[in-house]
């Protein structure tokens, strides 16, 4: 009888020991972009003889747009999808935009959150709907509208209003993505929307068994995320003025790698935080900006860039959990 007690004393002492362990992991994993953001941009600045600090500004400006888009790919990455039509719908969200803002600023914003939201529904409609996996869909609308925006700025770029242009303040570019960022906050972490992602995204079955109308919740964060980047289209829009064939190219990848910076787990579920796009956002520009300053070429970027992506990706897989992509 005593051996029996002590087996069952042992057993609990280990179950105790690997939950502060695995509670002691999740922590240093939670840190470890903070701490690199710090680190990286201290780095940067000393390489750069303090001209990081100097020109801080300018390097945040590119920041906004990224921000605002990835946090509506963060919620779909929450619940273990992807999404890699998002420059796309930024540069058909831009196009609209400044083609509206000759007749109204607010028919322009409208135009473009309505803009991205109806592509959203065109990815959600497909994933849930015909049951196609969201990276083949949203890599098929990536293309198809790339080629719309090419088509639609094959003469000239497509010039925004002078009330447009006229919007370009640091003030009106913080405060809409502080807004945005905010609202997001509430919803994620104060609602049933972001424990509906994250049971989601940690088993689709079991959030459906347990009365979670996960089809609806599927095709709405879609629409959402596509509204979300609609309305960056705007922020894009008042920073450049007009709209080329490049437009919001590109920006899926740096979403993707910023996601990924910030430790967002590619198979998302519980371990998702709302903080993840926010901190990879500011970590992947700081690292963009201070290569660049140093006088790194595009190619080798691109290589330090995905060398560091790699490793982020190493330590921030769930290797349990990322079976099947959604």
């Amino acid at each position: 009888m005593s051996d029996t007690l002590g087996n069952k004393d042992q057993n609990n002492n280990k179950k105790e020991l690997e939950q502060k362990k695995l509670r002691r992991m999740r922590m240093i994993r939670s840190l470890l972009p903070i701490v690199g953001l710090v680190l990286v941009f201290f780095l940067f600045n000393f390489l750069t003889d303090g001209k990081m600090m100097a020109k801080l500004p300018l390097a945040m400006s590119q920041v906004y747009v990224i921000m605002i888009a990835s946090m509506g790919v963060f919620f779909i990455m929450t619940m273990g999808g992807l999404d890699f039509s998002q420059g796309s719908i930024l540069g058909l969200s831009a196009i609209v935009v400044c083609s509206l803002s000759e007749y109204s600023i607010p028919l322009a914003i409208i135009g473009g959150i309505l803009t991205g939201a109806a592509i959203g529904a065109i990815n959600g409609y497909f994933y849930v709907n015909r049951k196609i996996k969201s990276f083949i869909v949203t890599i098929c609308t990536m293309f198809l509208f790339r080629g719309l925006i090419k088509y639609l700025t094959t003469e000239a770029p497509v010039a925004g209003s002078f009330e447009l242009i006229e919007l370009d303040s640091t003030a009106l570019k913080v405060g809409c993505t502080a807004a945005v960022v905010a609202v997001g906050f509430v919803f994620f972490c104060f609602t049933k929307f972001g424990t509906y992602l994250k049971a989601i995204g940690a088993g689709e079955k079991a959030a459906k068994f347990s009365g979670i109308r996960t089809n609806r919740i599927k095709f709405l964060v879609y629409v959402l995320s596509g509204a979300i980047t609609g309305f960056a289209a705007f922020i894009l829009s008042i920073k450049n003025g007009s709209v080329t064939s490049s437009g919001g190219n590109q920006l899926e990848t740096q979403i993707l790698i910023a996601l990924v910076l910030g430790g967002m787990p590619i198979s998302g579920g519980a371990m998702a935080r709302f903080g993840n796009f926010i901190v990879g956002s500011l970590l992947f520009v700081v690292l963009n900006s201070g290569l660049n300053m140093i006088g790194f070429s595009i190619p080798m970027m691109q290589l330090i860039e995905g060398i560091v992506f790699l490793i982020f990706v190493a330590i921030f897989a769930d290797r349990k959990a990322i079976h099947v992509i959604k």
